[in-house]
């Protein structure tokens, strides 16, 4: 959307869902599980774990759900042996769109995630259809002057830098997120978040119609227990956006 960061703008849309979805805390453990079975218990040697913590604590879980979601991934308490799968279908207008799964049961998540596909007028696609318009980005968003903000950035080594209504998004290489994030801090920036994400390389522009067909189908799929994360690469149209953002 011309004038908004891609990042906000995939926050906002998403807002909403976030704010009402029970299961947010169970799907912040599984990202933990996963990271800490991946790169180790260790958040200071684990940057994907370090980010998944953090995570956890903006939504105020509780240090000892932290603690039993590595424990899992050490095979200490309850399993689960969750498996990352990453979905890759159209929406409304030929939208492109990346569905992160962690699922224990990857035949009832595909069923669910194709089903969704098929209700609102899209369709799954074969693995590295769509996933090539996309990239993984460490996003750290800060509060601060876009000057400022930009001058430490580049002095910090970050890829990129967007403004939005009172925030500056700043893009970086995702291994290297936690030396950006260091660095902008030590320079007296003040960081709102930090997170690994996947942006759009590009996005498409489609009706107003087809925007919301879009939000309704990243919707249902966030509603799903299985799955992680929704992005698309569509522009939102400035009416559906007020909406979206009211």
């Amino acid at each position: 959307m011309s004038g908004h960061s891609k990042w906000s703008t995939i926050k906002r849309a998403k807002g909403a869902t976030d704010a009402k979805r029970a299961a947010q805390f169970t799907k912040v453990s599984r990202e933990i599980t996963i990271a800490a079975r991946i790169g180790g218990p260790d958040a200071a040697s684990n940057p994907r774990l370090r980010l998944a913590i953090d995570k956890g604590r903006s939504l105020n879980m509780p240090n000892d759900n932290i603690k039993r979601a590595i424990e899992r991934a050490a095979g200490l308490g309850q399993s689960d042996a969750y498996e990352e799968i990453v979905y890759e279908g159209y929406g409304p207008g030929g939208v492109a769109v990346l569905v992160e799964a962690a699922t224990d049961n990857r035949n009832r998540t595909a069923s669910e995630v194709r089903s969704l596909f098929t209700k609102s007028g899209g369709a799954l696609a074969s693995s590295g259809a769509v996933a090539w318009q996309f990239e993984a980005r460490g996003v750290i968003e800060c509060i601060g002057s876009f000057e400022a903000v930009g001058e430490a950035a580049i002095e910090a080594g970050a890829a990129d830098v967007e403004a939005d209504e009172g925030s500056v998004f700043v893009y970086s290489d995702p291994q290297e997120i936690h030396s950006v994030q260091g660095a902008l801090e030590a320079a007296g920036i003040k960081v709102k978040s930090a997170e690994s994400g996947i942006i759009a390389k590009s996005t498409v522009e489609v009706s107003a119609d087809d925007a919301r067909k879009n939000f309704k189908l990243i919707d249902a799929l966030e509603e799903l227990d299985d799955v992680q994360r929704v992005t698309a690469n569509f522009e939102v149209p400035p009416e559906v956006f007020a909406e979206i953002a009211g």
